[in-house]
């Protein structure tokens, strides 16, 4: 069950998913530049990856709280 959100927080919800798929973005950008380069800590990489898994999940979150519960 989960609780309903007023207009002004939809669009709250909707601005901070927005700034979290364009970092999302940024980073599989970087990600894919970084992984060309041989001179990188892999270690480095693998966080920048961790981070983008991290917020793919968040992202995923919160797509769902703007989705109206259904009545089966």
């Amino acid at each position: 069950m989960s609780v309903r959100l007023s207009a002004e927080e939809i669009e709250q919800v909707k601005s901070h998913l927005a700034e979290m798929k364009l970092e999302h973005s940024d980073l599989d950008q970087i990600i894919e530049r970084l992984a060309r380069d041989t001179t990188v800590e892999e270690l480095h990489v693998k966080r920048l990856k961790k981070r983008k898994l991290y917020l793919k999940d968040q992202i995923a979150d919160l797509e769902n709280e703007l989705i109206p519960d259904i009545l089966a």
